[in-house]
Formats: structure tokens, C-alpha cells, sequence
């Protein structure tokens, strides 16, 4: 039996990667193994002698799991870093924080719920549409949508990249000229939500997200994080299955 473990699972355990990922970074020249640059599918590691670095960092599998429900703010990106000097949501959380990774992206301008957790196969099971976990929204739009643009929301409404539908649609207020719509969708298309929204001729003047799985943004004040308790967590390793899916969507809302 080799000894070891595939490196792609090693960087998994650590939370650095997705297994999926973790070949993108072999092929890429971008790890080190005892000193020497890798690039081989096949490498395997043994936690605890060997000494993996991922782009000139230490990367040590083993880690307690960490997940968090985060806050976010309008105006920071989703990502790592930003070629535009953008504000990040790693910005806003304490660098003991920075080397988790998120659950489905959001957009510049939406605000809400983002999950971060240092277990990276099973946020890479969360995003992937078969596993079909909900994601639940307040849209302020123009206009008020009709019970009918409701149901053709529920139905299906053809976007760029095909046919797309909310699981629930429901005006939950009502403003002059305007409404919020409460949704729900399990896809996590990019600018899904909004794209939605504009086919049914109401364009969202501000977005939040409210819920992931079975984690709700509740009261969390914007730019906060809390930890997750073990019950929500249980039901995220549930709903991803174990991370074991490949292929996953990481679009934003």
C-alpha cells in the first residue's frame, strides 16, 4: 500500500483547497514538497514529516474545524485578493480568520450571510448543484411584482446561460413604488437573483442574503462574524455530503 496521502487530500484537510482545486495549484507549479517544486497528480504526503508550502506559505493539515457565519457589507469583494485594490471580505476579518475559505460567493453590491470554514471539501459540496441547498433572499425591487411575475418566477424564466427559477417567490413588504421579495434558490448562478429579477422587468435596488442551509443571518450586525454551533455545523456536513462532489458552483448573487 503507498504511504501517504494524496497531496490534494492533504491540502483539503488544511482547508487551503478543494480537492478539485488542489490539482488546479499542482499543474500550476505552485506547491512544494521538502523544498521541491511538484506537479504530479499522484504525489503523496505524510502528515507530520513531510513539509508542504503553498505559494511560498506552510500549509499544515489537521486543523480543528472552524466555521463562521460572517456579515457582509456592501461594497467588498468576495475573494482573496483583489488586481483593483478593491476591499475584500478578508479585510474585514481578523487575520487569525484569513485562511478560510467562503461557501458561494456574493457580489460587490449584495449584502449578507457568507459561511467560511477551514474544510474545504465540504464547502466545495455546498456549491454543488446537486446538492441543491437553499439559499434565501430579501430583494428590495422596483414596482410591486403581480402574483402572476410571482408565479413565473417559481415556473422558470430563460436567462444567458438557460433556464432558471426561484423555489419560493412572495412580496413580503410593500413600499411606494417598490416591494421586498422574498426568495429562495438552490443554484447559485452569478447575479442569479439580480438577473432573475430584470427578465421579470423589477431590477433590485438592494440585495441581502438571509439564509444558507440551515444558517440564518438573524440578527448578526453588518461587518460581524460569529462562530456556527455544532448543530448548524452537523447539518452543512450533512447537506454537502461529505465534500465528496466535484464540479461546483461558485457563482454570486
Amino acid at each position: 500500500m503507498a504511504e501517504g496521502i494524496r497531496l490534494q487530500k492533504y491540502l483539503s484537510m488544511a482547508g487551503r483547497a478543494s480537492r478539485r482545486e488542489a490539482e488546479r495549484l499542482l499543474v500550476e507549479g505552485r506547491i512544494e514538497v521538502n523544498g521541491q517544486r511538484v506537479s504530479e497528480l499522484g504525489t503523496r504526503v505524510v502528515p507530520g514529516r513531510d513539509h508542504v508550502v503553498l505559494d511560498g506559505v506552510e500549509v499544515r493539515a489537521g486543523a480543528e474545524p472552524v466555521w463562521i457565519a460572517f456579515h457582509k457589507p456592501s461594497g467588498l469583494v468576495t475573494t482573496r485578493s483583489d488586481p483593483h485594490g478593491a476591499r475584500t471580505v478578508y479585510d474585514a476579518l481578523p487575520p487569525g480568520l484569513g485562511t478560510l475559505r467562503y461557501a458561494g460567493r456574493l457580489d460587490r453590491d449584495t449584502e449578507g450571510l457568507l459561511i467560511f470554514s477551514n474544510q474545504g471539501d465540504a464547502l466545495h459540496g455546498l456549491t454543488h448543484p446537486s446538492r441543491a441547498v437553499e439559499r434565501e433572499y430579501r430583494a428590495w425591487v422596483a414596482g410591486i411584482p403581480s402574483r402572476e411575475t410571482l408565479r413565473r418566477l417559481e415556473t422558470g424564466v430563460v436567462l444567458g446561460d438557460g433556464p432558471a427559477r426561484a423555489v419560493r417567490a412572495e412580496v413580503v413588504a410593500r413600499e411606494v413604488g417598490a416591494a421586498v421579495v422574498a426568495l429562495v434558490l438552490v443554484e447559485g448562478r452569478k447575479r442569479e437573483v439580480r438577473r432573475l429579477m430584470e427578465a421579470v422587468a423589477h431590477p433590485v435596488l438592494r440585495l441581502v442574503r438571509v439564509r444558507f442551509g440551515p444558517v440564518e443571518l438573524g440578527d448578526l450586525p453588518s461587518g460581524a462574524w460569529r462562530p456556527l454551533t455544532d448543530d448548524e455545523t452537523s447539518v452543512l456536513l450533512a447537506l454537502a455530503g461529505g465534500g465528496r462532489e466535484r464540479g461546483g458552483d461558485h457563482g454570486s448573487a
